[in-house]
């Protein structure tokens, strides 16, 4: 399996913007799809966004289409999600997540890896 660490999450004023890096060790990366998920406090894990092995297809959840990008780089085993215009509603632990095979990982179900996570918290 892929192991999969999250960083740059943290405290962030409402409308500001954060960058989250998942980086991957392991098996080779090119072969994974990657989702971001949160987590808020007594709500179920949830997709945010995710990337297929080349980068060139992606997907987002309803609420933070057009705000957030996610975007990878295989050659430094890198996944970023980039988040702009944050709001209240974004506070959550976010988690970094694989699937073999390549194609984009929507669900949880669907996972094979997942990190540890990073905690984002959006001040009103």
């Amino acid at each position: 399996q892929v192991q999969l660490v999250e960083s740059g999450g943290g405290l962030v004023q409402a409308g500001g913007s954060l960058r989250l890096s998942c980086a991957a060790s392991g098996r080779t990366f090119s072969n994974y799809g990657v989702g971001w998920f949160r987590q808020a406090p007594g709500k179920e894990r949830e997709f945010v966004a995710g990337i297929n092995w080349s980068g060139r297809i992606t997907q987002y959840t309803d609420s933070v289409q057009g705000r957030f990008t996610i975007s990878r780089d295989n050659a430094k085993n890198m996944v970023y999600l980039q988040m702009n215009s944050l709001k209240p509603e974004d506070t959550a632990v976010y988690y970094c997540a694989g699937r073999w095979g390549g194609a984009i990982v929507a669900t949880t179900g669907g996972v094979d890896s997942w990190g540890k996570g990073t905690q984002v918290t959006v001040s009103s």
